[in-house]
């Protein structure tokens, strides 16, 4: 029997040991890539899944704190604080060795007895510390209880609200009151409803006869998505100028005209379109909304100089809107405008120049013209100024 050349033999086993070790190499990378297959499967799997749960039960969180916000402001308020001084005394030690001035050991401050300190000091009103309540928009319904001497209407005139506001939120079948009754007051005339399924700003402004943009505009009204209005169940949704149902034929809304644009003086605007006025100016809606269908012309309200344009951009709510300065430390602004007819720095004539044409761009639930006036950067009620 012959043996192989030792030479052949060496060859024959490193040839063996590489195709074991391409074997072992290919069975690694298979188990690798079907590894990371049925992680990536498993991965998508889950994350649908928790996508599939949370889009079930997102209305559920909404719902929780929307209905519960403010109730935990105070203990939340409360524990920032506290950890703000935990840290506040974890640094003071290193605080003390980086900046010397603040140790008491070199501090250069006068002793507060002391004589130049007192020589120095400021005088200070002995009521300096006396809290001074601000008058300011009410977010929330409060409850007021009924005093000596009170009636619907004075009650009505201190909160700055209408006597059936009064009524409707408390159900009152008579004028009368007795003291220590308490009483629902809303922020604002008009409505508080409570949201149920299948509710809208659309549907809710028909049943109260409102108007859908008040709804929206009012600063204090949330909404699940700020852009579709979408409501959630339970929350309670303020109705600005609403009317209860059963009483909208006692208590028949006027509807106003915009018969503009006409002639006007150097003191005064013209009206900027023709249409309803569907908002008058109030403390959060310091303009006028004149409703009209999309295309009416928009005209410029007073002489002046185009200084600001906004085009297809959301600027805060405004949509398309334009900005003319009048003069006199006066500004006009037009908002929500399917598009504009102006370019940056052009001269217009109150009553004449077309500026644009009213649109539904920005926030808006239906097309009207915005219409502000400022004096010296301040808004100011339009109808003061309208001719």
């Amino acid at each position: 029997m012959h043996k192989k050349p030792s030479h052949i033999k060496v060859y024959y086993y490193i040839k063996v040991y590489i195709n074991i070790g391409f074997d072992l190499i290919k069975k690694f990378f298979f188990l690798f890539f079907s590894f990371c297959a049925f992680l990536s499967f498993y991965i998508k799997k889950k994350v649908l899944t928790f996508s599939f749960f949370f889009e079930k039960n997102k209305n559920i969180l909404v719902r929780f704190f929307m209905m519960k916000r403010g109730r935990y402001n105070r203990p939340f308020l409360h524990l920032i604080a506290m950890l703000v001084l935990v840290i506040g005394v974890l640094l003071a030690p290193f605080l003390s060795e980086s900046f010397p001035i603040l140790s008491q050991g070199n501090s250069t401050f006068l002793p507060i007895n002391s004589v130049e300190a007192q020589q120095q000091s400021i005088n200070v009103d002995k009521d300096v510390f006396k809290t001074e309540i601000s008058k300011k928009p009410r977010e929330k319904i409060i409850t007021y209880t009924v005093e000596n001497g009170d009636t619907l209407s004075t009650i009505a005139k201190k909160f700055d609200i209408s006597t059936d506001t009064i009524r409707w939120a408390n159900d009152l079948t008579s004028d009368s009151l007795t003291v220590g009754d308490e009483l629902k007051i809303l922020s604002v005339t008009g409505i508080a409803h409570k949201v149920v399924k299948g509710d809208t700003v659309y549907t809710l402004a028909k049943k109260y006869d409102s108007d859908s943009q008040a709804i929206v505009d009012f600063p204090f009204n949330d909404f699940a998505n700020p852009q579709t209005f979408s409501l959630v169940e339970g929350q309670i949704l303020i109705i600005p100028d609403g009317v209860k149902p059963q009483e909208r034929p006692a208590v028949k809304r006027q509807i106003y005209i915009a018969q503009g644009p006409v002639s006007i003086t150097s003191a005064g605007f013209t009206w900027p379109t023709q249409g309803i006025i569907t908002q008058f100016s109030s403390w959060y809606h310091t303009a006028l909304d004149i409703a009209a269908p999309v295309g009416t012309p928009i005209i410029a309200a007073q002489n002046g100089k185009v200084v600001r344009i906004s085009a297809g951009t959301w600027d805060g709510g405004y949509g398309t809107n334009i900005e003319i300065d009048n003069g006199a430390g006066f500004q006009s602004q037009y908002a929500h405008m399917s598009s504009y007819n102006v370019g940056l720095g052009d001269d217009v004539v109150a009553g004449k120049t077309v500026i644009g044409w009213i649109g539904m761009t920005g926030r808006t639930t239906g097309p009207h013209l915005h219409f502000e006036i400022r004096r010296g950067g301040v808004l100011v009620n339009p109808l003061l100024y309208l001719q």
